[in-house]
């Protein structure tokens, strides 16, 4: 039994200290790794991820996460990663990581990914040079989540996004805002590449259930929505999550 922790958008602040390890506190026991999507920190600020750096310390499970859109805002992203990883905390952009979970090898194959809309109310690569920027991130993007998922050798194969690839789970947001929440550009790259699992964050009216048009499980896992602490996927060789 593979055991899979997930959770986004914890958003951690100057003010969380002591708010988020409680909730933490016995993960070891209910699943092998944790996998954070996205949206770390409030602002963006590194004093904001060591916040959160030490409401994960002696959590007992490697971690791993991609950053979100708050985590950009201050432009110190790097700083971010920097605090992060110096706290054992693997954070992927377009790179994967295999662990060894009882035996058998997981790997993790990260992105923020981006907006764009999804069928019959996407955006193109068209006309003025901020559109094109617009659409060609995420292009990009999706094409390094592609390769990297591709490129794993393992037993399960996760996509950890911080935007959607579908629709299904933005489910409760307002459709107006859908381009802004995720893009099917990166469903594309997951069915092409294949993979057992995706999760995201970033939509907190979303809803927690969804698919890839090829039939990859896909799960909102933003705080907001699973309402706890981390969301628990489990799976043997040959079963889907649950």
């Amino acid at each position: 039994m593979i055991r899979v922790a997930a959770v986004g958008d914890l958003h951690a602040g100057l003010d969380s200290a002591g708010r988020l390890a409680p909730g933490l506190a016995g993960l070891a026991g209910q699943a092998d790794l944790l996998l954070l999507a996205g949206d770390l920190t409030h602002r963006g600020r590194p004093e904001e991820a060591k916040v959160l750096a030490e409401e994960l310390r002696g959590v007992g499970v490697p971690v791993v996460a991609v950053l979100g859109n708050h985590d950009y805002h201050s432009d110190e992203q790097d700083a971010v990663t920097e605090v992060l990883g110096q706290a054992g905390v693997r954070v992927l952009e377009g790179d994967a990581v295999v662990l060894e979970v009882g035996g058998r090898r997981v790997g993790i194959a990260g992105s923020k990914g981006f907006g764009g809309g999804f069928a019959g109310a996407s955006a193109s690569d068209f006309g003025e040079p901020e559109m094109k920027a617009f659409v060609g991130h995420t292009k990009t993007l999706a094409g390094r989540l592609e390769r990297a998922l591709a490129g794993l050798r393992a037993d399960r194969r996760i996509a950890l996004l911080h935007y959607s690839p579908v629709a299904q789970t933005l489910a409760g947001e307002p459709r107006e805002i859908h381009a802004f929440l995720g893009s099917y550009l990166l469903a594309e790259a997951v069915d092409r590449a294949g993979a057992d699992l995706v999760v995201h964050g970033h939509a907190h009216r979303g809803s927690r259930d969804g698919a890839t048009p090829g039939g990859v499980p896909v799960r909102n896992v933003a705080a907001p929505v699973i309402g706890r602490a981390y969301e628990v996927f489990r799976f043997d060789l040959g079963d889907t999550p649950v």
